[in-house]
């Protein structure tokens, strides 16, 4: 009897080794990555979203970021300089940001918050046009001179000397219906073209399909946390793997319903608002004809996917289709710039607005359009 009880432990004993021995295993390859993630400095995305710092009275305004990747951002607010310059536009929060997201880029507005001159009458002889939209016309994360309105201007200033003004009236934040807001500020600047610059989630959206509103990642920017929060990176015994786990599982399940939720933006999903988004491209064409001018419409792509398979195709389709059949002029940027690689035309990686060199490959593909709109009678 003894030599069998013997003989059913023995089993036992080595399955509980075994066990312990890949229990082992994993801890140990799990401290590995865990060691490599540190030495890598990798922080989870989730804790580095953009911030902001802005005065009272919108003109003045500095964009935020945890690091320099590219050597793009030249404001780095931990220089005593930089400290002095700007800690007055918001000393009650500027130390809290700086200290996480010293990298800035800095924004100065007119009265109407444009990135631009204030309106003033036009010049005999020169043809002015104006660009509105939102932030991706503004230019986030961009200095002023890279702009697509400013770069647009330097061509078309090369191309025809001194025949061309282009005025920026991007603002950001806005969608319809409160994008208007920008139109009617454009609109002040009298403009021979107006240049509606669309981006994928200006539409209207009816109080139902708001009401689907669960991302918090619209492939822009991170909205789980508001660009005016702080929140420190994580302490010292936070695991990183657990983050680079989290953030994996994250990216996948916002990512896949974030797509379908601007799919159905464009679509029967959202189909009171669609129409009531063609009615208001169809209005500021009228406004802009009866002012004398002329509209186009122009859409930007999302910076998502452009190696292809590109997953926004249908709402540019179906965009056009539009703008064709109300006989509005229209110019897709999408071709622009699929095929390149979506990352290098980003703000930050956690900021997915165009950077400089997608303002630049926008402006030089608009520069054919708008001459050929401003000789056509």
């Amino acid at each position: 009897m003894s030599g069998e009880r013997r003989g059913t432990r023995i089993p036992t004993r080595a399955w509980l080794g075994n066990l312990a021995l890949a229990l082992a295993s994993v801890l140990l390859a799990l401290l590995i990555v865990e060691v490599a993630l540190r030495i890598m400095g990798f922080t989870p995305e989730r804790r580095l979203a953009t911030r902001r710092i802005v005065d009272a009275g919108w003109t003045t305004l500095l964009d935020c970021y945890p690091s320099n990747p590219r050597g793009y951002f030249e404001i780095n607010l931990h220089d005593p300089a930089n400290h002095e310059r700007y800690f007055s536009i918001a000393p009650h929060r500027f130390e809290s940001i700086a200290r996480w997201h010293p990298w800035a880029v800095v924004s100065h507005y007119n009265h109407l918050r444009f990135r631009d001159v204030p309106p003033a009458a036009r010049k005999r002889g020169v043809y002015r046009i104006v660009i509105f939209g939102d932030s991706f016309t503004e230019g986030q994360g961009v200095k002023e001179e890279h702009t697509v309105a400013r770069v647009l201007g330097d061509l078309l200033e090369e191309e025809q000397p001194a025949r061309f003004e282009v005025r920026n009236c991007g603002r950001r934040g806005l969608d319809f219906p409160k994008l208007l807001e920008g139109f009617e500020g454009a609109l002040r600047y009298e403009p021979d073209l107006l240049v509606y610059a669309l981006v994928l989630n200006d539409a209207v959206r009816s109080p139902e399909f708001q009401a689907r509103q669960s991302y918090i990642n619209d492939w822009i920017l991170d909205r789980e946390r508001l660009p005016d929060e702080t929140v420190a990176p994580p302490g010292f015994l936070t695991p990183r793997t657990w983050d680079l786990v989290a953030d994996r599982v994250s990216a996948w399940r916002v990512g896949r319903e974030t797509t379908r939720w601007y799919l159905d933006m464009w679509g029967e999903g959202n189909a009171e608002g669609w129409r009531s988004t063609q009615g208001i491209i169809r209005d500021m064409d009228r406004r802009v004809n009866r002012q004398g001018g002329r509209f186009l419409v122009v859409a930007w792509p999302l910076f998502v996917g452009l190696e292809e398979p590109y997953p926004f195709t249908p709402i540019h389709e179906t965009v056009g289709r539009f703008c064709l059949g109300a006989g509005i002029p229209w110019f897709d940027l999408l071709p622009v710039f699929l095929g390149h690689r979506t990352s290098r035309l980003w703000v930050h990686p956690v900021d997915r607005h165009p950077n400089e060199v997608a303002h630049r490959m926008a402006a030089e593909a608009l520069v054919p359009v708008v001459l050929r709109l401003a000789d056509a009678p």
